[in-house]
């Protein structure tokens, strides 16, 4: 067996498993999950009418590549949103199995290990845990820049010695963040840049959630280059359908940027046999057409987080996130709880799932960044966020 699978950490969910384990929720209340990242909004119709309009399709063998009419949508989507004139959906756009296999693979044909000195691949923590697991299969360390609320959660990137820089292959950006919600400003982007162009390394920039926002759309990382006059040597995008218009059963998503990149992946995710089914590809290609159920999906969210905020505020440090449809919500200094404790208690005493932020972190620079957090995700329908909104008050208050 590759002898990097002892170095991989049991999944969130796992270990969210084993903390309630033995555990029997209180049989009054009404189980209420807002655990996994997983969107419950309805998929839209006219989606999935595009999916099985095109089943005939599924009597071919589809290309790793895409249909053309599928990188041309996400070129055409890649303009409206972000400005990008001129993205090449030859060799610019590669359509990908959703974004989580995208970034996994992304880092096994990325990262050379002949170089010498073990590489090093930087991910923020608290992550998204294929970030971790990506590297260390592709024979990498990872390297964790921890984001805390005492700076805004931004990086600080002097925490990694120059000695360290040398050795990173690859930069792992989530925008807006998982769990934090934090969204990147053009002078975070031009920091970056100036590190990647310094020490040679590709930034993969994960902005499955840069739809879910509330205010002024994220920024994303090939709209920061253009904007400063960059090219997009070193620069891949990876994005998704399963957020921005309900359909994570459908994995799919695409990357997007260097070529010189695209084309080596290409390569290599060929010989893993990942293409698309067609049929799923004419249903991403009508859904990148079209944007009003991404505005209607906006609007539920937003009204989730107006309702659910203050009641969550009332009794947690749970500050609004930049976008996302998360709050990253501390416990520790409200509650006598540690985060794990807070969570088992809660769905023992009151059945709300939620996921301990010490579980989506590690610890780096002698802190683990996620503990006393809860991630709680507002995935589930209104009248369910608030009944959750309100038990957690209640057990907080009881728990004085």
């Amino acid at each position: 067996m590759n002898p990097n699978l002892s170095k991989l950490h049991a999944y969130p969910f796992e270990k969210l498993r084993r903390l309630f384990a033995g555990v029997s929720p209180n049989p009054a209340y009404r189980e209420i999950r807002l655990s996994i990242g997983e969107p419950r909004h309805p998929v839209p119709g006219f989606i999935r009418e595009a999916l099985t309009a095109a089943l005939d399709g599924l009597e071919i063998y589809p290309s790793t590549s895409g249909s053309p009419a599928l990188r041309q949508a996400i070129a055409d989507w890649l303009k409206r949103r972000y400005e990008l004139d001129g993205i090449d959906p030859e060799t610019q756009i590669l359509p990908t199995n959703g974004s989580r296999e995208a970034l996994f693979s992304l880092a096994q044909a990325v990262i050379d290990v002949s170089r010498g000195e073990v590489p090093l691949v930087v991910c923020p923590n608290p992550f998204y845990q294929i970030y971790e697991g990506a590297a260390l299969l592709a024979g990498a360390v990872p390297r964790f820049l921890n984001t805390l609320p005492e700076n805004g959660f931004a990086f600080d990137f002097d925490a990694i010695s120059e000695a360290e820089w040398r050795r990173v292959q690859l930069f792992f950006v989530c925008s807006p963040a998982n769990p934090t919600g934090k969204t990147l400003n053009l002078d975070d982007w031009k920091r970056i840049f100036a590190l990647a162009d310094r020490y040679g390394f590709v930034v993969a920039s994960d902005e499955c959630y840069s739809e879910i926002f509330f205010e002024e759309p994220p920024l994303g990382v090939l709209q920061a280059a253009r904007k400063l006059g960059r090219s997009f040597d070193r620069l891949v995008m990876l994005s998704s359908l399963s957020k921005r218009s309900n359909v994570p059963g459908m994995r799919s998503g695409f990357v997007a940027g260097d070529k010189a990149i695209l084309e080596p992946f290409l390569l290599y995710r060929t010989y893993h046999g990942n293409a698309m089914s067609p049929a799923v590809q004419a249903a991403s290609a009508a859904a990148w057409a079209d944007e009003a159920h991404v505005a209607e999906n906006r609007a539920r969210y937003r009204e989730k987080f107006e309702a659910v905020a203050p009641i969550l505020s009332s009794v947690l440090e749970a500050p609004m996130p930049d976008a996302s449809f998360y709050f990253w919500a501390r416990v520790d200094r409200r509650t006598p709880y540690s985060d794990t404790e807070f969570a088992r208690r809660l769905f023992r005493d009151y059945n709300v799932v939620v996921l301990p932020g010490s579980f989506l972190a590690r610890t780096a620079q002698s802190v683990n960044p996620g503990n006393g957090f809860l991630r709680i995700a507002l995935v589930a329908p209104l009248a369910e966020c608030l009944d959750a909104a309100r038990r957690i008050q209640q057990f907080v208050a009881s728990s004085g």
